[in-house]
C-alpha cells in the first residue's frame, strides 16, 4: 500500500466506535498531522491495544538494514520474517477513514481515495516494536485489485477484539489476514505539475 492513509473521525467518534478507555483525567487529542487529514510515515498516530487502551505512536519500524522506517508487513510472511514474528504477540488496531494508492496515467498522476463501502471508520491491522508501529498488508479485494497490488489487512468489526487478544495464536489469526470480502467506495483525483492541486472526482 501507498505510504499515507487518512484519519479524520473526531477523538470523540473514534472513543465511541472502539470502546477506548482513558486514564482519568486524559483526553483524546487530534495529532497536528490530522489538521491535514493525512497521516504520513513518522506522523504520531492513534492505535488501539488490548483491552481498549490507546497511544499515539510514530507509523514506521526503526530498522537497521535501511534509513526509511518500515511501514508495511505482508501479512503471507509475519511467522517466517525476524523481524515481524516476535511482534506478533504486540498486535494493535490503526483507525483510519481512508487509505491512498498512485498510479500513473501517462504523464498524469491519478490519487485514489479507498475505503470500505458504508464505513468512515475502519480499523487495520497493525503490529507494535519499539514504541512504533507498522501496519500489515495482504493481497488487494478483487473490486480494487487494478489500482494497486497490495491493500492494507482491514479487520472487520467483529474480528476486532479476536485479532487484539493476545492469547490468540497467528495460526488461529490467518483468518483475518486475507482479503476483505466487502465492496469498496473509490475516489480518483488527478495530480497536476503543483503538487498541492487534487480534486477527488
Amino acid at each position: 500500500m501507498c505510504a499515507r492513509y487518512e484519519l479524520t473521525t473526531p477523538p470523540e467518534r473514534m472513543i465511541e466506535r472502539f470502546g477506548l478507555i482513558l486514564p482519568e483525567g486524559h483526553e483524546l487529542r487530534k495529532p497536528r498531522a490530522f489538521e491535514r487529514g493525512e497521516v504520513r510515515p513518522t506522523n504520531l498516530a492513534p492505535v488501539v491495544t488490548a483491552h481498549g487502551a490507546i497511544a499515539l505512536l510514530p507509523w514506521g519500524l526503526s530498522v537497521p538494514w535501511q534509513l526509511q522506517p518500515l511501514i508495511n508487513a505482508r501479512g503471507e510472511t509475519l511467522e517466517s520474517k525476524p523481524t515481524f514474528k516476535p511482534l506478533l504477540q504486540y498486535r494493535c488496531l490503526v483507525p483510519a477513514s481512508a487509505y491512498f494508492e498512485w498510479r500513473k496515467e501517462g504523464k498524469l498522476k491519478i490519487k485514489t481515495r479507498i475505503h470500505p463501502a458504508n464505513d468512515n471508520l475502519f480499523a487495520m491491522a497493525g503490529l507494535i516494536g519499539d514504541g512504533r508501529f507498522t501496519i500489515v498488508t495482504c493481497a488487494p479485494a478483487p473490486s480494487i485489485a487494478h489500482i494497486h497490488d497490495r491493500m492494507p489487512v482491514i479487520i472487520s468489526r467483529r474480528h476486532e477484539t479476536a485479532w487484539l487478544d493476545t492469547k490468540a495464536s497467528i495460526t488461529d489469526l490467518h483468518q483475518f489476514l486475507d482479503s476483505p470480502p466487502h465492496d469498496f467506495t473509490v475516489l480518483e483525483a488527478t495530480v497536476s505539475a503543483n503538487p498541492q492541486m487534487e480534486l477527488f472526482g
